[in-house]
This record gives structure tokens, sequence and C-alpha cells, in this order.
């Protein structure tokens, strides 16, 4: 925290301290007994330089990261397969079509069967298949705009 070390600190000054002892911790360069020690000096600071010291033997972090490429949004335009690249990750677009896939395989032997059976040969399976898909392919052009 550059300044005069003794300007008083604000909650907010106290709060990024915490929250950098708190990344400090989950990195695994503060033992819970120091964290425990500087989170309590942390938070009754009076001044940035008592701060400044909670923090001078630990490496400058920044909390205010970019999000992971992963979860930034698309370019608009560009399009994507319904399927995942990576098939071991599940989505809740991957989920959401699974479920279809499924529904629409039972509805279908469902119908399959009944017609064989002396049924109706009219696919009312589509009534509620073809809504859902629609419905999926729309809410997946929506999350890329």
């Amino acid at each position: 925290m550059p300044g005069d070390p003794r300007i008083r600190a604000s909650d907010a000054d106290r709060d990024r301290a915490a929250a950098l002892l708190r990344e400090h911790h989950a990195a695994g360069r503060l033992t819970a007994e120091e964290f425990q020690d500087r989170m309590d000096k942390a938070l009754e600071a009076k001044t940035l330089g008592e701060i400044d010291e909670l923090l001078a033997d630990l490496p400058a972090i920044e909390l205010y990261r970019l999000p992971h490429e992963s979860m930034r949004r698309m370019p608009p335009g560009e399009r994507h397969s319904l399927m995942p690249n990576d098939p071991t990750r599940f989505t809740p677009g991957t989920v959401a079509l699974g479920a279809w896939a499924v529904v629409t395989s039972v509805l279908v032997a469902i119908w399959a069967v009944t017609a064989v059976l002396g049924g109706t040969w009219f696919p009312w399976w589509a009534l509620v298949v073809l809504p859902w898909i629609w419905v999926l392919i729309r809410r997946a052009q929506h999350r890329r705009e």
C-alpha cells in the first residue's frame, strides 16, 4: 500500500489486507497461527504502516485479476457446437443436452412399442422433443451474445 505509513487506515484498507492474508494463507505461505496473528493485527491496525509491516515479507499479489479465460464471453458472431470440445468437462448446456437426449430416447422407445402393439403411428413424442431442443439452442445463442 503506497503512501505515508502514518496515514490512518480505513476499513477498506483493513479489509484488503485481510483478503491478501487469506490468499497467502490459502497458498501455504502462512501457517494457521501466523495467519490468525496477522489477521488480528490487520483488523486492529490504525495506520497504513502497520498494515504494510504485516505484508512486508509476503510477495505482492493482485486481488482483482481478470477471470480465467474459460469464464470469458465468446466474441459475437463466433459459432460453437452444442457439444463440448472436451468431453470430460460438463457445462449446464451439455447437461441439458444430455437430459434432452435421454428423454427423447425414452419417448421414442415408448412410441415405438405402443405403435407396434397397435397404437397410433402419429409421432407424438415430437411435440415434446422439438420445442425443447429449440429452447436449448436459443439459450445457447443468448449466452454467446
